[in-house]
């Protein structure tokens, strides 16, 4: 029997993640426009404005084509559809190489959209700017482990901490992260038990993605979940429903309708 859980209340803020560490787990979802923002909005509480929209909607092999506007307006759009969900901003490719540069873009985000919060990839490498942003009153969700702006540097998708070296290099990125000033954690692609230590080792919250059970959330790419892209699907994602099939489904209906004129009846005529 699943558990039925009530509609967020209250506002999500920083604050409210922060807190959640070790006393509730974090539910977070994609989105890219009012209507599903809408949808997921007080039913999770964080939703991030991904550059996955690149894969998931313009089918581009990877998400390095998502540009500072593209995020921008779709990020504008999902404001308008989350009221009580914590907006995360997913900063593209190309837009934080350094800290001044990261802070720019950071401000264009704050003053252009409602969003609360920006996600940065980058271990060690990125403290500063994680310190630069955080200084300047940008709220930053660092992203460790598997990074899919680095997938063409890196030579593909592979998942990160399989090694004793590679174990600990992710955790003391992520307490120099914390240190930094980062208000969490994006565990992505990598072992299990190495999220697990991190999240144990670090104060502020961790969200798993690929990264097994033992981070405080979880977030999923909500075409994948939902069963709308097709293209693959991973390991860690688990669907929740068929909605291609079901789509199809109406569609079919839809179509056969018409032909046969059954459709528009009296009841949808004027």
């Amino acid at each position: 029997m699943s558990m039925q859980t009530a509609p967020i209340g209250k506002k999500v803020t920083v604050r409210t993640i922060r807190e959640m560490k070790g006393v509730e787990p974090i539910t977070m979802i994609t989105a890219y426009d009012a209507l599903f923002a809408g949808i997921f909005d007080a039913e999770v509480e964080m939703i991030l404005v991904g550059d996955s929209l690149s894969m998931s909607f313009f089918a581009e092999p990877d998400t390095l084509s998502a540009t500072m506007e593209q995020m921008l307006y779709h990020t504008k759009a999902v404001c308008k559809g989350a009221k009580r969900s914590l907006v995360v901003f997913d900063m593209p490719f190309g837009s934080y190489t350094h800290p001044q540069q990261a802070l720019e873009n950071a401000v264009r985000v704050y003053r252009e959209t409602c969003a609360e919060a920006i996600k940065i990839e980058g271990g060690r490498e990125k403290a500063e700017t994680v310190r630069v942003l955080s200084e300047n009153g940008i709220a930053v969700l660092a992203h460790i482990g598997l990074m899919p702006q680095s997938v063409r540097a890196e030579g593909g998708y592979r998942v990160q901490g399989k090694t004793t070296d590679e174990a600990i290099r992710l955790l003391e990125d992520a307490k120099i992260l914390e240190e930094a000033g980062a208000f969490g954690l994006l565990l992505e692609g990598m072992k299990s038990e190495v999220a697990a230590k991190i999240t144990e080792a670090v104060s502020i919250p961790t969200i798993g993605i690929g990264a097994g059970k033992g981070t405080d959330g979880q977030v999923l790419v909500w075409s994948d979940m939902f069963g709308f892209f097709e293209a693959f699907k991973p390991k860690f994602v688990k669907r929740y429903l068929d909605g291609a099939d079901l789509i199809r489904q109406g569609l079919r209906q839809y179509r056969e309708e018409v032909k046969s004129r059954a459709f528009p009846d009296e009841e949808h005529s004027y």
